[in-house]
C-alpha cells in the first residue's frame, strides 16, 4: 500500500496502465494531478491476475483494488509523517482504517456485453467465518461461480464498507444480541438508533460506469432498493437476476424479515432448509 510514497513506483504504475483514476461517472481522469476539490475520484489499481478456488471450482479473475482519492491522501499524509518519525510499525493500523473496495473481473477480455454483475456487501461473519445467520457467504461463492459459468462473464464488486448494511461490525454484533432477544434484523437497527440500510453505492456506481459504461448488464440481487440506488446514479439498463441461496434453519427468520422489507424472496417458504 505505501509504495505509493515512492514517486518512482507510482510513476511506473501509471506508465504501465496499472494505476488509473476515475471520476463519479467512471471516466478516466489524470492520476498525476490532484483531482478537482469536492469531486469524487477513485484510484483503481490493477488488473492483478488472481487464481481462485471456491468449493473445488477454479476461477481465474482479474482483481482491481480501488480507493477514494480523499481517503488515500489522508492515509498517505499520516504514513509519511510516521515514516519520518520512525513509526513504520503503525502502518498496518493506518491501512486498516481505509475502505478499499475490490472489483473481480471474470470471463472474456475486451468490452463487456450484458455481463452478469454482483455488487456484494462485505460480511466478515458470512464471507470469512461461514456464519449461517445470513446468506452472504453462499451468495458470494455462488455469484463468482455463476459469473464464471456465464458466456458473457462479468464482475463482482466487493464493497468493504458495507458491513451490517453499513452500520459496521461492532454495531452488527450488538444487533445480533438484540435479535437473539426476539427482534428482527431491522428492529434491532432501530433499537440502536440506526437506519434500516445505510449503505452507500456511490463508488459501486462509478466502477460500473467505468467497467460497463452505458451498456446493459444483469445484476444478481434480490433487493429492489439496490436497483433503485444504482438507477439514481444513471445506471438505467439493469436486469435483476434472482440470487436466492444459502437458506437454512439459522437464517430463515432473518430472510423473512428481508422479504417483508421488500426483498424479492416470495419463494422462501417453499424452499427446503438447506437450499
Amino acid at each position: 500500500m505505501f509504495t505509493y510514497l515512492n514517486p518512482a513506483v507510482r510513476a511506473r504504475l501509471i506508465a504501465d496502465g496499472k494505476l488509473i483514476r476515475i471520476n463519479g461517472q467512471g471516466a478516466t481522469i489524470s492520476a498525476e494531478q490532484p483531482p478537482p476539490e469536492g469531486e469524487l475520484a477513485i484510484n483503481v489499481l490493477g488488473p492483478i491476475p488472481l487464481p481462485l478456488e471456491l468449493d473445488g471450482v477454479h476461477i481465474m479473475a482479474q482483481w482491481y483494488a480501488t480507493v477514494r482519492s480523499t481517503e488515500l491522501a489522508k492515509v498517505e499524509d499520516l504514513a509519511r509523517d510516521l515514516h519520518q518519525q520512525g513509526g513504520q510499525h503503525l502502518f498496518a493500523m493506518l491501512a486498516s482504517s481505509m475502505a478499499v473496495n475490490s472489483v473481480l473481473r471474470i470471463g472474456p477480455v475486451g468490452p463487456l456485453h450484458n455481463p452478469l454483475v454482483r455488487v456484494h456487501s462485505s460480511c466478515l461473519t458470512g464471507d470469512v467465518f461461514g456464519s449461517q445467520r445470513c446468506e452472504c457467504g453462499p451468495q458470494f461463492v455462488s455469484a463468482l461461480q455463476r459469473i464464471n459459468e456465464d458466456p458473457a462473464g462479468g464482475l463482482l464488486i466487493y464493497m468493504s464498507g458495507h458491513e451490517g448494511r453499513g452500520i459496521g461490525l461492532w454495531a452488527k454484533a450488538a444487533t445480533y444480541l438484540l435479535q437473539d432477544a426476539g427482534e428482527d434484523t431491522y428492529q434491532a437497527n432501530r433499537t440502536l438508533g440506526l437506519p434500516d440500510d445505510s449503505r452507500d453505492f456511490t463508488d459501486a456506481a462509478a466502477l460500473l460506469h467505468h467497467f460497463v459504461g452505458g451498456a446493459p448488464f444483469r445484476l444478481l440481487t434480490n433487493n429492489p432498493k439496490k436497483i433503485r440506488d444504482l438507477n439514481d446514479f444513471g445506471l438505467r439498463d439493469i436486469t435483476p437476476v434472482g440470487h436466492i441461496t444459502g437458506v437454512s434453519q439459522w437464517n430463515r427468520r432473518y430472510l423473512a424479515a428481508k422479504r417483508d422489507w421488500g426483498h424479492a424472496l416470495s419463494d422462501l417458504d417453499a424452499l427446503a432448509p438447506d437450499q
